[in-house]
Parts: structure tokens; C-alpha cells; sequence
């Protein structure tokens, strides 16, 4: 509704387009709050379930529900919309399209993210995955940088393709499950050994396309690269994520034996992903695709968290979802800042840039220390839970895990002090909008984030114990247990 109502408002109106879509989007935010506020975490698994008729034909229906981990997503997707809009305020203004367009396209963007995460049928959620793809397509094709319309087509193409795979799933669950896609139904429906394995394939590569897993990973440096900054923010910070959690809530609760057969290779492709994406950003010389190249790395480390099959390595995954998403959403959108005013995004055109914006500079300081984890921020809470979730059943895949650790201190440190600290670029004094620091309006959009992010990082309580009671349940799904402990006082 907000976003037919931004985009057919006159283009002769762009300020009123970005006060309602910012007014709509935090109309949004409380609704969320106050469905987190309602939640009961030790209640039933699904809860806020809603379903009307659709295809009766399909027993398709609009079935919408949320379990602890759904509902971590949609709160990180109310609170970063507002604040991609506030930052987004003056992206459009220099595409020459029109500017309500952008900011109904981001509106539609929340929608369809909102979809997905909260269909609880299957050939619901299959739509929401396909049609989420539009409006990121004209958001990079349409608005982006240099290289947008390549970035776009090679985003939509690599996620149509995976799109397919699951269409093909899809097809056979409805097949083989009974005639039906409601996902209850499906949970208990028995299928033979190989068609269970071939199902979750046709969904897990999907997902680790969209995650993106490698090697599956190489559209999202191009993609992250040429959108524009609020658009990149949702799309690393959120967009991503659906791969992971669709995993988490179909992979392995629909196929739990193939699940378990093809874990190894998830926890192979994971530590590859860390290793890898960590060792090319280190490499990088444009910021934004040195940070396109830290997601990789991260979503590594969810990965392993998913596949160790315990309630800490599984917890901390979903936990890192939601950290990443403020952590690298943040840092996205300090770099935004810092390219507006500079009119580049290459590291060797900065240098010493924190003596002319010294209060941009620390905010960029505190999103690095949080993308590489540092104790005290949100990321090092999830980072440990995986790891020595994954200890305790795999230790060389947590041992190899943590130079990723030591690599994350390297990309992230050199960037930083390659950008903002040292002599100052001579060529930085000529550029006029490079002595403007952060803004009273950039301030209010960084501001959430490093509170959460902190706030989170000494006391994550209260979303654990929200997404506790619903990876316990997946667990149980395919049949997994915590190991028992093996010491005395754990004994005891």
C-alpha cells in the first residue's frame, strides 16, 4: 500500500515522496515492535498465524507465520528500511529518474522481503523469492553506478537460475508430499532416500546461491559495488539472508537425513567461503566491494553454525544473521557517506581522510571493529557461539574457522587505515563536500545501529531467547541432540 501510494505521487513532489515512504516504513517499525513485544518465546513454535484461501486446486494458500528465527528477520527488515530511506534521502537525485519511483521500489523491496520470511507455505514463499528479485533489479539497474545494468542482469540471471532449481523442488514436494504445500503438512511426509536427496539439493543450491556460498558467490562484489548505497545495505544486510534462513526452514526440517548426508559439503563450502572471501577483500581497492568480500567470509561462519547441528553453533547462526545485517548494513552506509562526498569509492583516492571528517571517521571505525567482531560488539557474541558451538562436534572445521578471525583483523584494519588515518591525501583538500562531517540527518541514521550493535554485544538475552526455543526445534526435526558434556563439573 505505501508503495502504490509513494509512486503515484507527482514527480514534481520528491520530498513528499521521501516523507511518506520514511513515515510508512516507520509505521511498519512499530507494528514489528509491537509483534516482538507479543511474541511469546516459550509458547507455541509458529505463532501470528494468518491463512486465507488461494489455489484450492494446489492447496496453495496465503499462510503467513513466525518462529523465533522468522521474527529476528523481520524486525532487522523493519529497522533498516527507515534508516536505508533517511540515508538514501539524496541517492536518486543524481540518477536523473524519478525519485518517488526509488523510494516506492524500496517500499515494494520491504514488502516482498517481509514475504518471504513469513510464508509458512511453500509455493508462497517460492513467489516472494522469484518476485523480490524485481524491484533490487531496477534499484541497481536503474540507479546505480557505472557498471550498474551488468551488475543487475548478472544479479537477476544468478538467482533466477537458482530460482529454477527450486521450482523444481518445489514441483516434486507437492508431488511426492502428498498434493499439498502447507509446510506442517509437508514436515510429515515420508519420502525415499534418494528423492530426499535430490529435493534438497534443488533447494539448497538456491540457497547458497542466494546466500551466496561459494562458489556461487561471484555476483554479489558486481551487485554490491554498483548499487546504490542504501539499496546495497538491504541487500548484503537482508536480501542475503534469505539463503541461510531458507536452510534453516526448509532444507533441514523437510530433509533431515538428506540434510545430515550432505552437511560435510555445506561445512566444506563454508570454510572455503571464510578463507576466500576473507583473503580477496584484503585485496580489494574498491571499498564497496571490499565489503561485498567481508560478507562473503561472514556468511561462512552462518553456514558453519547451521551445519555443526547444535543449539550454540545454531543459535549463534541466526544470531549473526541479525548482527550482520546491522554490522555490514552500518558499514555500507558509512562508505556510502564517504563516496557521496568524495565522488569515489576507490581506497587510494582517501588517505588521511579522518583529519577532515573526524566524527565520520570513528563511525567508520566502529562499524570495521564490528564487522571483525571485536568483544563488545553484537558480531562477537554470534562469531563465538558458533565456533565453539562447532568445537564441540568439529573441531578442525572450528580450528581452520578461526584464522578467518585473524584475516577479518587484516581487511578490515588496512582499509581503515588506508582511508582515514596516515598523511592526508593533498588531493582530498580540493574536494569542497569532503569538509562537511556527519550531518545531523546521517547522524540519526548511524545512530540505531551503534546502539544496538553495542547494546547487543553486552546483553544479547533477549533476542536469544527468542530464537532459542526455535533452532532447539529444528534441531529436533532432523533428529539432533546437543552433545553431552564431557567434563566432570558439566557432569554434574
Amino acid at each position: 500500500m505505501g508503495a502504490l501510494l509513494v509512486a503515484f505521487l507527482p514527480k514534481a513532489k520528491p520530498v513528499l515522496a521521501k516523507q511518506v515512504a520514511f513515515v510508512w516504513s516507520l509505521l511498519i517499525l512499530a507494528l514489528t515492535v509491537v509483534m516482538w513485544v507479543s511474541f511469546d518465546a516459550k509458547g507455541t513454535r509458529f505463532q501470528f498465524r494468518t491463512s486465507l484461501p488461494w489455489i484450492d486446486a494446489w492447496d496453495a494458500r496465503f499462510t503467513f507465520a513466525a518462529d523465533g528465527i522468522s521474527l529476528v528477520m523481520l524486525a532487522l527488515i523493519a529497522l533498516l528500511v527507515p534508516v536505508v530511506i533517511l540515508a538514501s534521502w539524496h541517492d536518486a537525485e543524481h540518477s536523473r529518474r524519478s525519485i518517488p519511483a526509488y523510494f516506492a521500489l524500496l517500499l515494494t523491496l520491504e514488502s516482498t522481503m517481509l514475504g518471504v520470511f513469513a510464508a509458512a507455505d511453500i509455493f508462497l514463499f517460492y513467489v516472494f523469492f522469484e518476485v523480490m528479485l524485481v524491484p533490487m533489479y531496477f534499484l541497481i539497474g536503474s540507479y546505480g553506478g557505472a557498471q550498474r545494468q551488468y551488475a543487475a542482469v548478472k544479479f537477476f540471471l544468478y538467482s533466477l537460475v537458482g530460482g529454477l532449481f527450486m521450482l523444481a523442488s518445489v514441483i516434486g514436494l507437492w508431488v511426492l508430499g502428498g498434493n499439498t504445500f502447507d509446510w506442517e503438512k509437508l514436515l510429515a511426509a515420508d519420502f525415499s532416500t534418494g528423492a530426499e536427496r535430490w529435493l534438497f539439493l534443488g533447494f539448497f543450491v538456491a540457497f547458497a546461491i542466494k546466500a551466496p556460498f561459494f562458489p556461487f558467490h561471484t555476483w554479489l562484489p558486481d551487485a554490491g559495488s554498483a548499487a546504490p548505497a542504501g539499496a546495497a545495505a538491504l541487500l548484503v544486510g537482508i536480501l542475503d539472508k534469505v539463503g541461510t534462513f531458507g536452510i534453516l526452514r526448509y532444507c533441514l526440517p523437510l530433509f533431515p537425513e538428506a540434510s545430515k548426508y550432505f552437511a560435510p559439503l555445506g561445512l566444506v563450502l563454508a570454510l572455503v567461503g571464510i578463507i576466500y572471501g576473507a583473503l580477496l577483500a584484503v585485496g580489494q581497492q574498491d571499498l564497496k566491494r571490499l565489503v561485498a568480500y567481508t560478507s562473503i567470509a561472514h556468511f561462512g561462519f552462518i553456514g558453519i553454525g547451521i551445519f555443526a547441528f547444535t543449539t550454540q553453533a545454531g543459535s549463534g547462526a541466526v544470531l549473526y544473521m541479525l548482527n550482520h545485517g546491522l554490522a555490514t548494513g552500518l558499514l555500507f552506509l558509512v562508505v556510502g557517506m564517504f563516496v557521496a562526498r568524495r565522488g569515489s569509492a576507490l581506497v587510494t583516492d582517501f588517505g588521511g581522510a579522518g583529519k577532515m571528517v573526524p566524527v565520520l571517521a570513528g563511525v567508520f571505525f566502529v562499524a570495521g571493529m564490528a564487522s571483525l567482531a571485536l568483544p563488545g560488539t553484537s558480531p562477537f557474541v554470534s562469531e563465538f557461539l558458533v565456533l565453539i558451538g562447532t568445537f564441540t562436534v568439529n573441531k578442525p572445521v572450528a580450528i581452520i574457522a578461526t584464522a578467518g578471525i585473524i584475516l577479518a583483523a587484516a581487511y578490515v584494519l588496512w582499509m581503515i587505515q588506508r582511508t582515514t588515518q596516515g598523511t592526508l591525501n593533498p588531493a582530498l583538500e580540493s574536494v569542497t563536500a569532503m569538509r562537511k562531517d556527519l550531518s545531523l540527518r546521517e547522524a540519526a541514521v548511524v545512530t540505531p545501529l551503534i546502539v544496538l550493535i553495542l547494546v547487543l554485544g553486552v546483553y544479547p538475552k533477549p533476542v536469544l531467547d527468542v530464537i532459542n526455543p526455535a533452532v532447539q526445534a529444528t534441531l529436533s526435526d532432523i533428529g539432533k541432540k546437543d552433545p553431552a558434556p564431557t567434563s566432570a563439573e558439566g557432569a554434574r
